[in-house]
C-alpha cells in the first residue's frame, strides 16, 4: 500500500464475529465502516475446529470481493500452547495450530495470529525453542500460500512468553528462513509489559527498540487497544481508546507516523459494534490530521 493512501483506504477494523459462518464477520465490518477484519475461523475454546465446507469457503471468499475487505487476520485458538512442557498438550497444540493454518490457507487469510505460548513450570530457554519446533510443523502447509504467521505480544502476565521484544527476535529468527513470520504489536499488551507508549517520544523510542531488536520489517499488524490497568502492571485488561491509562496520544501517532499509518490495524476495545463504529471513524480523523 502506497504512504500516500487515503484515511479512508486506510486499513481499520476490529474483531467480528464469525457466528453462523465465516463470511458474516466481513458483512459486520462492512458495517461498521472497516475495511480489514480479525475473526476466529472455528470455536477459540475448542481443542477441535469444525470443519470448512467448500459452500462456507465459496461464501466467504465471493463475500470478501463484494465488501472489499483486505488483509483479513485470524486469532488462533487461546487454548494453544506451543511451548508447553507436557507432551499432551504439545500434541494437542500442534494438531490445532495445523487446522488453524489450513482453515487460513483455504479462505486466503493473510494473518493467522497466535499467542506464542507460556513455560508453565519449563525454563523458558526451553519454552522458546519448543514454540520454534511447534511452529515449524507448519511449514509444508504454508509452502506457496498467502497466510502469514504473526507472533502477537504478550502483557507478560505469569509466564507467559513473549512480552519482550528479545523473546520474539529469538522465535523469529529460528523460524523467519523456514515460516512466513512476524509480529502483531497488541497496545495494551505491550504497555502492560513495560513499554511506555503514551507519548510520541515513548512510541518513537519503542519503535526504535523494536527496529534494533526484531526489525520493523518483521512488524506486519497492530491490536489497538487502550489499557485499564497501570503501566507495567503485566495484566491484560483493554479499555476504549483514549480512555484506559494509554491515552489518545499514542493512537494519533499510529495514525499519522510514517512508520505505522499503513499497517493494518484490529480494534479488540469491549463495546462491540457501536463503540467499533465510533473508534474507526475517530482513527481515520486522526489520519488526516484532524
Amino acid at each position: 500500500m502506497p504512504r500516500s493512501t487515503p484515511a479512508d483506504q486506510l486499513l481499520i477494523g476490529a474483531h467480528t464475529s464469525a457466528a453462523g459462518g465465516a463470511h458474516n464477520a466481513l458483512l459486520e465490518g462492512k458495517s461498521i465502516g472497516a475495511t480489514t477484519i480479525q475473526l476466529f475461523t472455528a470455536n477459540q475454546k475448542q481443542w477441535k475446529g469444525k470443519p470448512l465446507t467448500e459452500e462456507g469457503i465459496e461464501l466467504f471468499k465471493k463475500t470478501l470481493i463484494e465488501t472489499g475487505l483486505r488483509e483479513i487476520m485470524s486469532h488462533a485458538s487461546y487454548l494453544i500452547n506451543l511451548g508447553s512442557p507436557k507432551e499432551e498438550n504439545q500434541i494437542k497444540s500442534k494438531r490445532a495450530f495445523c487446522e488453524e493454518v489450513e482453515r487460513c490457507c483455504a479462505l486466503g487469510i493473510s494473518y493467522m495470529n497466535f499467542h506464542p505460548g507460556a513455560a508453565l513450570d519449563s525454563p523458558r530457554e526451553e519454552c522458546l525453542d519448543k514454540i520454534i519446533e511447534g511452529m515449524l510443523v507448519a511449514q509444508d502447509l504454508l509452502e506457496g500460500e498467502e497466510t502469514r504467521l504473526l507472533l502477537e505480544t504478550t502483557a507478560g502476565q505469569g509466564s507467559t512468553i513473549g512480552w519482550t521484544f528479545e523473546e520474539l527476535a529469538y522465535i523469529i529468527e529460528g523460524t523467519k528462513d523456514k515460516l512466513p513470520v512476524g509480529v502483531c504489536i497488541d497496545t495494551c499488551h505491550i504497555f502492560a509489559a513495560g513499554y511506555d507508549i503514551r507519548t510520541e517520544k515513548g512510541c518513537r523510542e519503542t519503535l526504535a527498540a523494536f527496529d534494533k531488536i526484531i526489525g520493523l520489517k518483521h512488524l506486519y499488524a497492530f491490536h489497538l487497544n487502550d489499557s485499564m490497568k497501570e503501566f507495567g502492571s503485566k495484566r491484560d485488561r483493554h479499555a476504549p481508546l483514549g480512555e484506559g491509562e494509554i491515552g489518545i496520544e499514542c493512537f494519533k501517532f499510529l495514525m499519522t507516523s510514517e512508520l505505522t499509518r499503513e499497517l493494518p490495524k484490529y480494534l479488540e476495545t469491549p463495546g462491540g459494534c457501536p463503540l467499533w463504529d465510533k473508534e474507526i471513524s475517530m482513527l481515520r480523523e486522526y489520519a488526516r490530521g484532524k
